[in-house]
């Protein structure tokens, strides 16, 4: 380490070149996760509803959890999403355009037991999924 007067000119260039060994620096530096990410660095997206399935919970959990294939309008990427709320596939017919947002598992991951998915569904047509789950407002017609 150096020491004495001028020293903070090493000391400050040591730490800039050291902060590279850092994994989560240099994928903030490099915009990793922009490029790797279907959505693109976007908080949400709109996107149209290829087919309604199934996924198995992850162990010691024993459920079947829904889910949805969906492309994405502004690439065409597609991907599957988790459809949140009890009898919330009813509300979801193919051709619909849904708007898609992150799950928020740790680091950007798949949360809890459903394996690798890392997106579900808030809006239907424009309308909010809660919304309708709660009966407040009826499905629209497009």
């Amino acid at each position: 380490m150096a020491k004495g007067l001028n020293a903070g000119g090493k000391i400050k260039k040591k730490r800039k070149k050291d902060r590279w060994k850092d994994a989560w620096f240099k994928r903030k530096m490099l915009r990793l996760k922009e490029k790797s990410d279907p959505l693109r660095g976007a908080h949400q997206a709109k996107a149209i509803v290829l087919e309604k399935g199934e996924v198995e919970a992850k162990q010691p959990n024993s459920a079947k959890r829904k889910i949805a294939k969906v492309q994405l309008i502004k690439n065409g990427k597609k991907i599957s999403v988790f459809i949140p709320g009890n009898n919330a596939t009813k509300f979801i017919a193919e051709h619909d355009e849904v708007i898609i947002q992150n799950i928020g598992g740790t680091k950007g991951r798949a949360k809890g037991d459903i394996p690798g998915i890392r997106w579900q569904i808030i809006k239907v047509n424009d309308q909010s999924l809660d919304s309708l789950l709660r009966g407040k407002i009826e499905k629209g017609r497009r």
